[in-house]
């Protein structure tokens, strides 16, 4: 069933259009990749997907009843967040807080979800650890835990690999398309690497300066545009 709905979308600022012509569906259990030059409007149509930025023209429909206070989002992480002075189980459980209303202390239900997705994701030994101390691979894990704990539907995901080495990115990678097919969230990341890209999701959706490419990642594999990005396997032809 469609989740959300791109139609003739132009995204932009102060009337300029910086990702222009976006159409797609994002159907239940859909593992969508946004990839693209830097400049091609992918995080701009994160931010209208995330209802933080209005089409100039077209629309961003959502669909199922879902609610933007049900898409949990993973912001591209910046230096200042890696020296965040919390613990890694505040930091998680800070997820619940638009789940929260007015109450002024976590229920018991937000700290099982912490808690659930904490092992969800391999770190709930580091619960009491500081979140600043920890590798750049444990931060990701930590703050893909919170952006589960915000939702049950959908996951936004900004380069959440990026400056990550290839182990822990192939590890990270492998993590998200089982959150996927584990506990059928669905999800859309951008992300600057096309052949992980291919490899992992269901959905590829290429940008430029406008709409270059939306379809399944096989289709995406044998097209013109897929066929000249995606890097050949080492000792391939």
């Amino acid at each position: 069933m469609p989740l959300i709905s791109c139609k003739k979308a132009n995204f932009g600022y102060d009337g300029k259009i910086v990702a222009a012509g976006v159409n797609f569906t994002v159907n239940t259990g859909d593992y969508l990749c946004i990839v693209g030059e830097n400049g091609s409007g992918k995080s701009t149509l994160m931010k209208g997907l995330l209802g933080l930025l209005k089409p100039i023209s077209g629309e961003v429909t959502l669909e199922e009843g879902l609610k933007h206070t049900e898409i949990g989002y993973l912001p591209q992480q910046m230096s200042g967040q890696k020296d965040f002075p919390a613990s890694v189980n505040e930091v998680v459980i800070s997820g619940r807080l638009s789940n929260r209303g007015f109450l002024p202390f976590y229920s018991k239900e937000d700290k099982a979800v912490a808690k659930k997705n904490m092992e969800q994701l391999g770190i709930y030994d580091l619960r009491t650890s500081s979140f600043r101390a920890l590798s750049g691979g444990q931060q990701q894990r930590v703050l893909l835990s919170r952006a589960l704990c915000a939702t049950s539907k959908m996951l936004l995901l900004d380069e959440p690999v990026s400056g990550l080495d290839p182990l822990v990115t192939a590890e990270l990678y492998r993590t998200i398309q089982k959150l996927g097919r584990d506990m059928g969230i669905t999800i859309i990341m951008i992300s600057h690497d096309i052949n992980a890209a291919v490899k992992h999701a269901s959905h590829i959706l290429h940008m430029r300066t406008r709409q270059a490419f939306f379809g399944t990642a096989e289709e995406y594999r044998v097209s013109d545009i897929g066929r000249s990005y995606i890097m050949p396997a080492e000792g391939g032809s």
